[in-house]
């Protein structure tokens, strides 16, 4: 099953007023996240990666922690999703819609069972059947170099041990399934060379094109 047939399954009446930023590791989307929180004062939902008892031991050994640690995000994100759309001025770093990427990918690379990815799709779409679409999707792009980049210089230490060919897969999956994404508006940003954190003129850019789409996106409701 791709993509797109899964996403079907999500509730179209409507939408939630939430802001979803995603994008692969380390591309800098909760950086983004609270930068739009000071701006907008949205109630930001971070992704469960600090408390998270799985996640680490998932990079050292994937084949073995792959199902309980897409479990883990994917009960959480729920969780999340249905708290976040009950303010109606929320922000996550990333999100339910995206959370089967993942899995998908792990499955594809023999490292989550076929009948384990079975189990998972089958309460992904149990869930999103209960959710609406987010206001706005924010997928921040990226090359896998800068991605790999980014990561080393945060320096956890269970994603420098990271092959580049995870990544690298991580990275095409992210793309194959914003291609197929059509639930609600989307801004595709390419971030490449940029630091919206430090470098005014980059924030500048961005911030203009997250503004300019929410009032496209005002004007048609």
């Amino acid at each position: 099953m791709n993509y797109k047939d899964i996403l079907k399954k999500i509730n179209r009446k409507g939408c939630w007023n939430v802001i979803v930023v995603d994008g692969v590791v380390g591309v800098g989307k909760t950086t983004l996240m609270n930068m739009l929180v000071e701006e907008l004062g949205y109630k930001a939902f971070l992704e469960p990666v600090v408390d998270n008892p799985i996640l680490d031991k998932f990079y050292y050994d994937r084949e073995r922690y792959s199902f309980s640690l897409q479990i883990f995000f994917l009960n959480n994100r729920f969780r999340m999703i249905k708290e976040a759309a009950k303010m109606n001025n929320a922000i996550l770093d990333r999100s339910i819609y995206g959370d089967l990427i993942f899995a998908k990918m792990l499955m594809e690379s023999g490292e989550m069972s076929k009948e384990e990815y079975g189990l998972y799709v089958d309460l992904f779409e149990n869930m999103i059947e209960h959710c609406h679409a987010p206001k706005l999707m924010i997928y921040l792009e990226t090359s896998v170099d800068e991605a790999i980049k980014k990561i080393n210089k945060r320096g956890r230490d269970y994603e420098k041990i990271v092959e580049r060919d995870y990544w690298q897969r991580l990275n095409n999956h992210y793309s194959e399934y914003f291609n197929s994404y059509n639930i609600s508006p989307i801004l595709k940003i390419n971030v490449d060379n940029m630091d919206f954190q430090n470098n005014p003129q980059d924030k500048e850019y961005i911030f203009n094109l997250i503004y300019n789409k929410l009032k496209e996106i005002e004007s048609n409701i």
